[in-house]
C-alpha cells in the first residue's frame, strides 16, 4: 500500500441503492452503484439469488453501475450490487419496477374556427394505472397559466385526458397548442395548430389622392383578410359638421397589384373631410382602417336658399324680413352672404341689399315711406366668392304695424268674493288697414301700493274679460286696461276701483251631533257667527265619503241640520264648512260615523279633537230595534 493511502473496506452506508427504481417497459434504465471503498475492488450484481448474467441488453458499466436498455416486464425483480476489495465484501439491494409506457391517444391535428366559437382540444392518454399524470399545456411554447387569461381557457378532462375547453375563441388565439403529459418514469407530447377565421382587419394606408367639388378618390391597401377571402369594402366620411362617421356613396374601382380605390359621391362643396374604409368577407365586417388626411372639396356657387322665409312685426316705418340661416357645411365656399330682395305687392321692380354676415337671420328695412300693415312681397337669396345662387321663392309679410290708437271701453270690474273679481270691457276692433288688436293687458294694484307695481295680466285673442284670483278681503283695488299688438300698447282706459268682499267667518263649526237609524243619517250643529269683519254666514255645505282619499259629495243647506240617505253597512267620513257672500270658511274637522246594521246610532263630535282622522264617535248610544 502506497504512502497517504487509505485503507477501506467496502461500504455502502453513504449511498444505498435506491429501494425501488422505476422503469418505462421498452425503455433504458441506469441503475447506479457507488459504495465507498479503497483501493477500488470488484464489483458483481445478482438478480435475486442468481449471479446477473450480462448480455447485449444487460450490461455492467465500468463504474459499477447497471444499465438495462429496452426494458422488459421479465427484468423486474431484486437487484444486489456486490463490492469486495482485499479488505472485505459488502452489498446493497434494490426493486426493480416496470412499468407500462404512456402513449397520447388522440391525433395530432389541425382545426378552423370562427371567432366567437368555443372548442375543445383533446389530450387523451393511456398510461400505467398505478401511475399519476400530469397535465401541462403551452401556447406558442409559452406555457398556460388557467384562470388568468380572461376566462377563455378552461381545463375540462378528467383523470385519464387533458382537454382544454377555449371559449368564444378571437383571433389572437390562433396558433399552436401543446398538450405534454409526465409521469414518474416517461414524458410526451403533442400539438394542434390551431386556425381562427374571423372578419378583415383593418385595410392600410387609406389616402385621398383627388376631389372635385362634390367628389373624392380614395385609395387603399388591403388588411388581413384573418382566413376568410375579404368580399367587399366600404368608405365612411367624416366632417366637422357631421355627427361622426357616415356612410357614403361610392364607386369602386380597382387599381394595379393589390391597391384598390373608390370615387366617394355627394360631398358637400367647400367642406373638410377625412375618410376610412372597412373591409368585409363572410364572417363580418373588420375594424377600420386609420383616417386619412383631411382634404377639402372645392368651392362652387351656393346651391342652396334659405328656409321660412318671413317677417313682420318691428316698429314703427319697418320691415321686418327673417329667415333660417343656411348651414355652413351647405355654403359652397368663402365670402358667404345674403341677397335680401322685397316690393310693395303688385310693384312692378325689386329693391335688394346685400347681407354679408353668413349667421345672419334678419334684415330691417326702416324708411318712412312705408305705410304701416301694408303688404310686401320679399325673397331671399345667397351668393359667395364664386357667384350667385338661387332665391327663395316668394312670401308676402306685411310691414310694421302702429301700436292701438284707442283703449278699450266700459270697464268693469264686479266683486265675486273676498279673494275674486270679474273684470269685464268693450273689445275694440279686432283689425283695420293699419293696425290689429292681439289681446288685452290689465294692470291692477291696491290701495296701498303704488300705481307703478302694479301686477300686469295679459289676455291673448279677442277675450272680453279676466277673472283676478288670490285678492285680499275688504280691500279696494284701482284697474287700467289697455290693448296691445306687436308695434307696442296703446293708451290706459279709465282708472276703476273695485272693493272685495268681506272675508269669510273664520270660526269652523264646534259641535257636530249626529244619529242614525238604518240608511239615515240625521246631522245637527251649532250656528257659526261671523265677527264684525267678516262677511255673515248664509249657509253650510256637508261633504261626505266612504273614505278619506276619494272625492266627497257636496250638499248645500242654510239651516244647522241635514239628514242624508245613505246606504247601509258603510263607513263615512263627514265634514262641514260654513260659508258666505265672501267665500266659504273654514272646515270642521273630520268625523267618521261608523256602519252599524239594524241599530239606531246617536253619537256627537266634541268640541274639540286630539285627532283630525278620528274615526270613533263619542258619546254613542244604541238601541236595539226589536
Amino acid at each position: 500500500m502506497k504512502d497517504g493511502w487509505a485503507a477501506i473496506a467496502p461500504d455502502f452506508s453513504q449511498n444505498l441503492l435506491k429501494a425501488q427504481t422505476l422503469a418505462r417497459l421498452g425503455g433504458d434504465i441506469l441503475i447506479e452503484c457507488k459504495p465507498r471503498m479503497s483501493p477500488r475492488g470488484v464489483i458483481l450484481w445478482r438478480k435475486g439469488k442468481e449471479a446477473l448474467r450480462e448480455s447485449h441488453r444487460v450490461t455492467v458499466l465500468e463504474t459499477g453501475s447497471l444499465r438495462i436498455a429496452n426494458v422488459t416486464k421479465m427484468d423486474a425483480g431484486l437487484y444486489t450490487c456486490v463490492a469486495r476489495n482485499q479488505f472485505g465484501v459488502a452489498s446493497s439491494a434494490g426493486s426493480l419496477l416496470v412499468k407500462e409506457s404512456t402513449s397520447i391517444t388522440s391525433p395530432a391535428g389541425h382545426l378552423d374556427v370562427t371567432v366567437g366559437e368555443s372548442i375543445v382540444l383533446p389530450c387523451q392518454v393511456s398510461h400505467d394505472p398505478t401511475l399519476e399524470l400530469k397535465f401541462t399545456w403551452f401556447f406558442n411554447e409559452q406555457l398556460i397559466h388557467f384562470g388568468s387569461h380572461g376566462a377563455y381557457f378552461e381545463k375540462v378532462g378528467g383523470r385519464s385526458a387533458g382537454d382544454i375547453m377555449i371559449r368564444n375563441i378571437q383571433l389572437r388565439h390562433a396558433g399552436k397548442y401543446t398538450c405534454a403529459v409526465q409521469t414518474k418514469v416517461d414524458s410526451v407530447s403533442i400539438a394542434t395548430d390551431v386556425v381562427v377565421r374571423g372578419p378583415p382587419g383593418p385595410p392600410v394606408d387609406c389616402q385621398v389622392t383627388g376631389v372635385t367639388e362634390t367628389t373624392a378618390s380614395v385609395s387603399w391597401r388591403p388588411g388581413l383578410d384573418n382566413h376568410s377571402p375579404i368580399l367587399s369594402y366600404a368608405i365612411q366620411a367624416r366632417s366637422p359638421f357631421s355627427l361622426g362617421w357616415q356612410a357614403v356613396t361610392t364607386v369602386p374601382e380597382r387599381l394595379g397589384g393589390k391597391q384598390l380605390s373608390a370615387v366617394v359621391s355627394d360631398l358637400n362643396p367647400w367642406v373638410e373631410y377625412e375618410f376610412r374604409v372597412l373591409a368585409t368577407n363572410t364572417i363580418g365586417t373588420g375594424e377600420p382602417s386609420r383616417a386619412s388626411k383631411r382634404a377639402r372639396t372645392k368651392e362652387t356657387p351656393p346651391r342652396l336658399t334659405p328656409a321660412r322665409v318671413s317677417g313682420g312685426g318691428g316698429g314703427r316705418s319697418e320691415l321686418v324680413i327673417t329667415w333660417e340661416p343656411v348651414p355652413e357645411e351647405m355654403q359652397s365656399g368663402p365670402g358667404f352672404g345674403y341677397v335680401v330682395a322685397f316690393r310693395p305687392l303688385g310693384a312692378p321692380g325689386w329693391m335688394q341689399a346685400a347681407v354679408t354676415s353668413p349667421d345672419a337671420s334678419r334684415y330691417v328695412f326702416k324708411n318712412e315711406s312705408i305705410p304701416p300693415f301694408s303688404p310686401y312681397e320679399v325673397k331671399v337669396g345667397v351668393y359667395n366668392n364664386k357667384g350667385e345662387g338661387s332665391f327663395s321663392p316668394v312670401t308676402t309679410i306685411h310691414s310694421a304695424e302702429e301700436e292701438p290708437s284707442r283703449a278699450p271701453g266700459r270697464l268693469r270690474a264686479h266683486s265675486l268674493s273676498a279673494s275674486e273679481v270679474e273684470v269685464t270691457w268693450k273689445p275694440l276692433a279686432w283689425s283695420n288697414h293699419r293696425r290689429r288688436i292681439l289681446g288685452y293687458e290689465l294692470r291692477y294694484w291696491g290701495e296701498k301700493e303704488k300705481q307703478d307695481t302694479a301686477r300686469v295680466m295679459r289676455t291673448v285673442g279677442n277675450r272680453t274679460s279676466i277673472m283676478l284670483r288670490d285678492l285680499e278681503g275688504s280691500s279696494t283695488y284701482s284697474l287700467s286696461l289697455r290693448a296691445y299688438n306687436s308695434a307696442g300698447v296703446g293708451p290706459h282706459s279709465n282708472v276703476v276701483n273695485v272693493t272685495t268682499k268681506k272675508p269669510p267667518p273664520s270660526q269652523a263649526i264646534s259641535k257636530i251631533m249626529w244619529n242614525t237609524s238604518n240608511s239615515k243619517v240625521i246631522l245637527k250643529w251649532d250656528q257659526v257667527h261671523a265677527l264684525e269683519n267678516e262677511s255673515e254666514v248664509t249657509g253650510y255645505k256637508v261633504m261626505y265619503s266612504q273614505d278619506q282619499h276619494s272625492s266627497p259629495s257636496v250638499v248645500e243647506t242654510n239651516t244647522t241640520s241635514l239628514e242624508l240617505s245613505l246606504p247601509v253597512n258603510q263607513d263615512y267620513v263627514i265634514q262641514i264648512k260654513p260659508f258666505s257672500e265672501g267665500g266659504e270658511g273654514s272646515s270642521s274637522r273630520q268625523i267618521t260615523i261608523p256602519k252599524v246594521a239594524g241599530s239606531v246610532v246617536m253619537g256627537a263630535a266634541p268640541r274639540s279633537l286630539a285627532c283630525p282622522f278620528l274615526s270613533t264617535a263619542l258619546l254613542l248610544t244604541v238601541h236595539s230595534i226589536l
